[in-house]
């Protein structure tokens, strides 16, 4: 079924008046200017919007203000970060609300507001966002500062800051007169409105009077989107904050209810233990997650991103020539197979040109259009090993000189605290200056964020990933660059495990053991597969590019993804309960 069908399903219960989806997440990228978001998590929930937007799905999103943004990246001439607030008017681009609301944090009362910004999608449906925020003048001055800082702080300003946004965003919905029939949970940060809802239902009762049909109240309105394999990513806390920041009624329920685990309040299992349908981001996520929590029932969707958000310019317009409604539906992608392979070429040259000249704007190198470019680009978390390329550099000159030139751009930042991750960058700035010839160029650019990650999905010849094993929750920036004909070279993990098509959408880096082994199948894809062809089979290459919109682009967008949680998480029943007759006429429409 398509969206516009989908759409119909969900109203069908959904006709109460501002009844809506909520959708909770502790960042969003909106729009480029407002430094709302740190990396993945953040881009997919703006591109989620985008598309419930495009799709006209009824929903209301909730999310802090983050005033001072998340950094600025700056990096000197050996590579050292060093990182700067990004404060942003925040008065100037969104809309203030009405009504304020009210939590206890540490027994004080944290007043909230609300501002509001609306996400329009393309044909004409307005989804709002609602920013709350702490700065307000009878607040105690340590909470005015609440929500200033995206992941800044120490564990009490981050718990702080989960009971704003969950509670405080439960409670901000139905000051706005909104009544959600699902709140949906975008990772463990926002699992603490479940004890909203949960003493909402009590209708003024103590917590402890909570039963497992409250409970079930609670659970049949709540799903929850797990995005990290990595135990040390979902957000614990002790016992002794649980109690002085939220209180001793609500830590011992959550004691009794199970959500504590290793004697530490965790996010991750309050989110589980109150939503009825759970899921993983990708198929072989979804995998890892069920044998993290075997006592939980987790399924998987896929991540996608917003295809009109991401797609170059001259894709833009090379997709509205041959397939003029592809931002309504994405679908139509899959006929990109029958663009001619000379204009998937011109629209790749135009977008590589507007690369090579940011570059050249930013660092003041040149770059080569007819040369060979690699790009890699994420989070310099140090299992994305961003230095695997450099495994042994001997060989990687090599390669660019036997085929006539490589070029090489990386960005990406390391969180403030993650000193390994700032290690990384160093090495890998080390080496490029180590390597620097006529036949290799290696650029890191600084400050990794949205515009500059368009331009990159946008305008390299390969897309570059190299996580280690399964760590790799699902990743989109392949994705990303698959819109506009760049194929990848990925580890077999995440996303690329099901975009993988050897030699139509890219190469897969065989798996081995230890970081020798899977540089060493690097680095034959690269001399034996993927720059003979480049070079040498051009017609090839540009069958490859088109193959990779066609199939991957196609599918690893939001808006499938939207539809599928509309048919699996928010409204399964309509897909499962109503008859055909019900559906007859949305279905002749």
């Amino acid at each position: 079924m398509r969206h516009a069908q989908l759409q119909q399903i969900a109203a069908l219960d959904n006709s109460e008046d501002r009844g809506i989806v909520a959708y909770f997440s502790m960042e969003i990228a909106v729009e480029p200017t407002m430094p709302t978001y740190s990396g993945g998590l953040g881009v997919l929930a703006g591109d989620t919007l985008r598309a419930a937007a495009d799709m006209g799905l009824p929903l209301a999103a909730i999310t802090l203000a983050h005033r001072q943004g998340y950094f600025r990246q700056h990096l000197d001439a050996s590579g050292i970060q060093t990182e700067e607030s990004q404060p942003w008017d925040i008065e100037a681009l969104l809309t203030p609300q009405s009504p304020t609301v009210t939590v206890k944090i540490e027994g004080r009362p944290v007043v909230i507001r609300a501002w509001r910004h609306d996400v329009i999608g393309v044909t004409g449906h307005t989804i709002p966002i609602y920013f709350l925020d702490t700065n307000v003048e009878q607040n105690d001055p340590r909470d005015r500062e609440l929500t200033d800082h995206l992941y800044g702080g120490d564990g009490d300003y981050r718990l702080r800051q989960e009971v704003v946004l969950g509670i405080g965003g439960a409670r901000m919905l139905e000051a706005l007169e909104y009544r959600p029939v699902v709140y949906h949970m975008n990772e463990g940060h926002a699992a603490l409105l479940t004890i909203a809802l949960l003493e909402k239902q009590l209708f003024g009762s103590p917590l402890e009077a909570a039963d497992e049909k409250t409970v079930e109240s609670v659970r049949r309105r709540c799903v929850f989107t797990t995005h990290t394999p990595v135990p040390a990513g979902h957000d614990r806390f002790s016992a002794e904050q649980s109690n002085r920041i939220l209180g001793v009624e609500r830590t011992k329920v959550f004691e009794r209810l199970g959500c504590f685990h290793d004697d530490l309040l965790n996010m991750t299992y309050i989110a589980l233990r109150f939503a009825r349908y759970v899921n993983g981001v990708a198929m072989q996520h979804g995998k890892v997650s069920r044998e993290m929590f075997p006592d939980y029932k987790i399924d998987a969707i896929t991540n996608g991103v917003h295809a009109a958000t991401w797609t170059a310019p001259s894709f833009q317009s090379t997709f509205d020539r041959h397939m003029p409604r592809w931002r309504q539906d994405n679908l139509s992608l899959r006929y990109a197979i029958d663009i001619p392979e000379a204009e998937i070429e011109q629209a790749h040259q135009d977008a590589k040109s507007v690369l090579i000249a940011a570059v050249k704007e930013r660092t003041g190198v040149e770059l080569r259009p007819n040369i060979f470019t690699l790009g890699f680009a994420r989070r310099a978390a140090t299992y994305k090993r961003c230095d695997l390329l450099f495994t042994d550099p001997e060989r990687l000159v090599k390669a660019a000189h036997d085929f006539g030139g490589l070029q090489i751009l990386y960005s990406g930042k390391a969180h403030p605290a993650d000193e390994p991750g700032k290690a990384k960058i160093r090495r890998v700035i080390e080496l490029a200056q180590e390597l620097d010839s006529a036949d290799l160029t290696i650029v890191y650019l600084e400050n990794y964020e949205w515009i500059l990650g368009a331009l990159l999905t946008g305008g390299v010849d390969l897309w570059l990933n190299t996580p280690k094993r399964p760590y790799e929750a699902s990743g989109t920036s392949g994705m990303k660059a698959a819109l506009n004909g760049v194929p990848s070279l990925s580890i077999l993990d995440g996303w690329w495990i099901e975009g993988w098509i050897e030699g139509v959408t890219g190469w897969a880096i065989a798996d081995h053991d230890d970081d020798a082994g899977e540089a060493g199948s690097l680095y034959d894809h690269l001399e034996q597969v993927i720059l003979p062809l480049y070079y040498h089979q051009p017609e090839q290459w540009k069958r490859i590019m088109r193959s990779t919109i066609a199939l991957n682009g196609s599918f690893f967008n939001t808006q499938r993804m939207i539809e599928q949680y509309v048919l699996n998480a928010y409204f399964p029943e309509q897909r499962m309960d109503h008859s055909a007759a019900a559906l007859e006429p949305i279905l002749a429409r």
